[in-house]
């Protein structure tokens, strides 16, 4: 009993004077890990007689519980301080005079959506916008994906309890195809749009968040074929990254509200540590990497709408706004963009005269 106390005493010392996390979890080690005292001594037990361990298993058991309670407390402390020491070395004093010059910056979002405006402007796309409250009918219903489709496990969503007014549920949009649908019924055809904006789905990670940012282009026409489809993809994608070496891949795919359906592929080589886009994913050193899904507007589609299929065609394709920034300008986490840290901003951000035009270039020094 008495070496037992003396072991309790000393670890409470030195746990108490520990002065780092490091520090500390050595000692959580030295005490409980796999060869530690306290361990040690619970392994006696399985050599005393019944009566013994009867007698001494609760002792043993209570020292362990005491020197884990202890570094759990300093532990809990010690993250208390640093956290304050953090906070008050990242204070911001907002009494302070303004400064001379403004020192505010353009998120990488609102610069790419801004460089993905002017290269489609320049094409002659006009830009679209829709509610990002949507009913089912819309997001889904209208898009080929009936309440029985199997697409929709494919889709995340986060459902409101109301009911839409076209029967099934409101919910947030989990993509921005349903503004494609809602410019034709109120615009009939021929349509040239993109619609870009903020949609949501039920996934977090280093490359997903509940809420991200989607760009989808639409052309509907007389005479309509996969080729447009692919120069218009072509060019977008060599004025986005300001190279003329830009090679496509297209591999068959499968959407609903498209038909034929295909993924497109850039060339990339890894430079320094990040991806940069450019060259044949053929060629030594280089690889392919999704950037697109795009296809011919379903003929369903286009008839749930209000238009004749035999008469209008056309081609469509989305891609996430986010990730074409992170993939430009070198950026590695997605959660990055929402913490709203002025650190990753005054790292990343953009200047406002940094305003991208196609004759200038849409490239700017972040």
């Amino acid at each position: 009993m008495a070496e037992l106390e003396q072991i309790e005493a000393e670890a409470r010392t030195r746990i108490s004077e520990a002065e780092s996390l490091g520090a500390l979890e050595t000692l959580r080690v030295e005490y409980l890990g796999k060869q530690g005292s306290v361990s040690a001594l619970l392994k006696t037990l399985g050599k005393m007689s019944p009566e013994e361990r009867q007698e001494k298993a609760p002792k043993i058991q209570g020292l362990r519980q005491a020197v884990a309670g202890a570094l759990a407390d300093r532990k809990q402390a010690m993250e208390a301080a640093e956290l304050e020491a953090r906070l008050a070395a990242e204070t911001l004093d907002l009494s302070l005079p303004e400064p001379a010059e403004p020192k505010g910056s353009v998120h990488p979002v609102s610069q790419v959506m801004d460089e993905l405006a002017e290269i489609f402007a320049d094409l002659g796309f006009a830009v679209a916008t829709g509610p990002e409250i949507e009913d089912d009918w819309y997001n889904f219903t209208a898009l080929n994906m009936p309440e029985s489709h199997p697409a929709r496990a494919m889709h995340d969503t986060f459902y409101f309890p109301d009911q839409a007014p076209k029967g099934g549920r409101m919910l947030l949009r989990t993509h921005t195809s349903p503004v494609q649908v809602r410019t034709m019924m109120a615009e009939g055809a021929p349509v040239r749009i993109i619609a870009p904006g903020r949609v949501y789905r039920s996934d977090s990670d280093a490359t997903h968040t509940p809420m991200f940012h989607q760009i989808e282009g639409l052309v509907i026409d007389r005479d309509i074929h996969l080729g447009h489809l692919k120069w218009t993809l072509e060019t977008f994608l060599k004025a986005f990254f300001e190279r003329d070496d830009i090679v496509l891949r297209l591999r068959p795919s499968y959407f609903p509200f498209t038909e034929p359906s295909v993924e497109v592929d850039v060339g990339y080589s890894v430079e320094k540590g990040r991806r940069v886009v450019g060259g044949s994913g053929d060629a030594p050193g280089h690889a392919w990497m999704e950037v697109l899904g795009s296809g011919m507007v379903n003929r369903r589609v286009i008839e749930m709408s209000g238009l004749d299929p035999d008469e209008w065609q056309g081609f469509a394709f989305g891609t996430g706004v986010d990730r074409l920034a992170m993939l430009k300008y070198g950026m590695d986490d997605l959660r990055a963009f929402f913490d709203g840290d002025v650190r990753w901003m005054a790292h990343y951000g953009f200047s406002a005269f940094d305003q991208p035009t196609l004759s200038a270039g849409v490239g700017a020094s972040a």
